[in-house]
């Protein structure tokens, strides 16, 4: 090889070592729709389900060797589910009008009924053992599995009765499951009429972090009128997913959804409201914040909603996919190498999903295969800084992911609080690290864009809750109308935003563009954020005091999110989040950015 070939050569590996894929591979579950192994899959689910059920009525006269063999049966049943339900549901999620993957979704859900049956009917047989604590002890596998399955037979007191459990299992099929798929369908189809063309709401709503004022405007315009040609139908899916939710909840011998919610959060109302109070406490200093930053946009009266988002300082810097990846490998990869080298992996091997494009859901998310140890994650990139920090949020999922690989599969379901936990910690690192390097002209811009998350988390999640907590309560007298809808958004808003928001333009939509609402797994599937973006703040805080001593303690923190309650994971590091103490600590760590963001604002 000549000198000319070999400089080719090289150029060709570089080139080559740089591309990435920026739609997701998901060849990786099944080659497609009509591979034999997808068909055969899902053909043979119903039968392992039914002979999970079978074993577990089976009586036997060592009670020890049959729980080891229901924990294995159980454990491969959950991989086989997450093979097939993350072929289908992925492909849905970018392609809503995915024909294929719509008649898969019929045979699954049926199956996932099913499969609900059989944990319940797991959960009553093991509470109906007296002596489970000796069972477990009895055997070094069990025992690795203590905690869920102590936990199971503690949720058999929360079941349906079995005899209603098909019946009410079935009817949600064509109630509440459907209407939450219906919702995703209006969703992801929607389009907008924007700028002389119909573009995706996903991509309208991706112009919030545009950095042109008269974009930024029209797109919000553009996004409300278009929410018009759903309405109606948002409404009814909202309604009567909540209105199931708290039948649901006193069948199961709940309160209601947010008791429901707690218990599955594995966290107690003590815990959600110290977090509550302390956040509360802060509003009137953080809404500054949204004041100042309006000024600097040229408002008087507060700051519009849709320049929430808006790039603010001398820096309105935005993206390429190649930057965002150079930049976080660098950054995660010097704080922890494995998960630098895991990010490698994801851009370079089709982990993420990036762009919006018709028929693709808006937002973004992370979902974890634990068979094979990799994670698949979906944004909507478009080049803001925003969008960096998506990535390194949606990223911490897939960390967390994989420091729960070597736990067993029982041990991994980690509940929502926790499960934030290592996203939003990605966030604060991002974000701190930048800072910590930036000029003083880069100072403004890079505080806002942390502040833009942060009061996310906090202002706009608290919205959300307050909300949420209406739309529950109305459900005893009536279902909401779509103005009764918009009204309560708006008054949520000014609990949170108060004086912060500019009255004339909020969102009344809200409750229609956020996924969040229509879950029937979980209600109340937003005060996880608030306390996931807090807590990571004081783990944070204890990386910037320890530095990298606290890397390997960080990550046998989380490994073990699925193996206790919040408060004894969290205790395990020194934090009691059951009084308004902690919170306090970690909401003034944003109030700092805050009072700084506002003496940069006024200066300029």
């Amino acid at each position: 090889m000549n000198s000319s070939d070999a400089q080719a050569t090289n150029k060709l590996r570089r080139v080559w070592r740089y591309t990435m894929k920026t739609n997701w591979d998901l060849t990786v579950f099944y080659k497609d729709f009509d591979d034999p192994e997808f068909k055969n899959d899902l053909a043979r689910l119903p039968k392992e389900i039914d002979a999970f059920t079978a074993a577990i009525a089976a009586p036997a006269e060592d009670e020890v060797s049959k729980l080891v063999s229901l924990v294995h049966q159980e454990e491969a049943l959950s991989c086989l589910f997450e093979r097939l339900s993350m072929m289908i549901e992925l492909n849905f999620a970018v392609d809503a009008n995915n024909k294929l993957a719509n008649a898969a979704l019929a045979p699954l859900m049926r199956a996932n009924m099913d499969s609900s049956l059989a944990a319940n009917a797991f959960s009553r047989y093991l509470a109906s053992l007296d002596n489970l604590d000796a069972i477990i002890d009895a055997d070094d596998e069990l025992k690795a599995r203590a905690f869920a399955l102590r936990e199971a037979a503690e949720n058999a007191k929360h079941q349906l009765p079995e005899a209603l459990e098909k019946p009410v299992l079935k009817m949600q099929l064509s109630g509440g499951e459907a209407f939450s798929h219906l919702r995703d369908k209006l969703d992801a189809t929607l389009l907008v009429d924007y700028d002389g063309k119909q573009i995706p709401l996903s991509a309208v709503r991706a112009l919030a972090y545009d950095g042109d004022a008269d974009t930024r405007r029209r797109a919000y315009e553009a996004e409300l009128a278009s929410y018009k040609k759903i309405e109606l139908p948002m409404s009814f899916c909202l309604n009567n997913i909540k209105a199931e939710g708290e039948t649901m909840a006193a069948l199961k011998g709940y309160k209601g959804v947010l008791d429901m919610a707690l218990a599955h959060s594995r966290m107690d109302e003590k815990t959600l409201e110290a977090m509550w109070t302390a956040i509360r406490e802060a509003l009137p200093e953080v809404r500054e914040y949204f004041k100042a930053k309006g000024r600097l946009l040229g408002h008087e009266n507060g700051l519009p909603f849709y320049d929430l988002f808006a790039p603010v300082g001398q820096s309105t810097r935005t993206y390429t996919v190649e930057e965002a990846r150079a930049l976080l490998l660098d950054l995660f990869g010097k704080f922890c190498p494995e998960m630098g080298e895991m990010m490698r992996t994801a851009f370079d091997e089709g982990w993420i999903d990036m762009f919006p494009r018709e028929g693709k859901s808006g937002g973004a998310f992370c979902s974890g295969y634990y068979a094979k140890n990799i994670s698949r994650v979906m944004t909507n990139f478009a080049g803001s800084a925003s969008d960096v920090s998506t990535l390194a949020h949606e990223l911490g999922h897939a960390f967390n992911n994989r420091m729960l690989h070597h736990k067993p599969i029982m041990m991994t379901e980690t509940p929502m609080p926790l499960a934030e936990t290592a996203s939003t910690f990605n966030e604060t690192l991002l974000i701190s690290q930048l800072l910590k390097t930036a000029t003083p002209e880069e100072e403004l811009t890079l505080l806002d864009s942390c502040l833009t998350e942060q009061t996310q988390t906090m202002v706009d999640i608290y919205s959300r809750f307050l909300f949420e907590q209406k739309v529950v309560a109305a459900q005893a007298d009536h279902a909401l109308d779509v103005d009764e809808l918009k009204e309560t958004m708006l008054w949520a808003q000014e609990q949170s935003y108060g004086d912060g928001l500019d009255p004339e333009y909020r969102h009344p939509y809200m409750w229609a563009c956020k996924s969040h609402y229509y879950s029937t797994g979980v209600h109340f599937y937003n005060f996880p954020y608030a306390f996931g973006g807090l807590f990571a703040r004081g783990l944070y805080a204890r990386y910037e005091k320890e530095g990298e001593a606290f890397v390997p303690v960080y990550c046998d923190l989380l490994s073990r999110f699925g193996s206790d309650t919040i408060a004894n994971v969290t205790a395990s590091v020194g934090i009691d989040v059951t009084t308004p103490d902690f919170w306090r600590e970690a909401v003034e760590s944003v109030l700092v950015q805050v009072r700084r963001f506002v003496e940069l604002a006024d200066k300029q």
